[in-house]
């Protein structure tokens, strides 16, 4: 995985190391990350825009803000994704695919911790099991 970082103002593996919060941007094949400082970034589209990539294309990646505590995970599935039409297995194949790729960046980061999706994007990891 190709993993560059927008180091602007803060240095990204000192800050890393002292356990500040980071966005990353993860490709959909686990090809490429980027990562910057969440106080330096603030959302990422903000960060793609600042690597000099369309703000737009933010449906193409899986996002995270993590620390050295884990990673909390964006959890919105596109509605194209993988260019599957029913929406449970769509789901279902964007989390099994999100959760190895995003464990796979952070152990590249030297950060072995868990994945969180927080509580207000839960309702679309809810279809997995509703089938809704």
């Amino acid at each position: 995985m190709q993993i560059d970082k927008y180091t602007e103002e803060i240095d990204i593996d000192g800050a890393i190391i002292k356990g500040e919060p980071m966005l990353a941007v993860i490709s959909f094949d686990g090809s490429r990350a980027l990562v910057g400082h969440a106080d330096e970034c603030m959302e990422h589209h903000i960060l793609l825009k600042k690597m000099g990539l369309p703000s737009q294309d933010i449906d193409k990646y899986f996002r995270i803000v993590f620390d050295d505590s884990g990673a909390d995970w964006t959890f919105v599935c596109p509605p194209d994704y993988m260019g599957i039409g029913d929406r449970t297995k769509r789901i279902t194949a964007f989390y099994m695919n999100g959760v190895g790729i995003i464990s796979a960046f952070m152990a590249e980061m030297g950060l072995f911790a868990g994945i969180k999706i927080p509580k207000r994007y839960r309702r679309h990891a809810g279809a997995m099991i509703t089938g809704d």
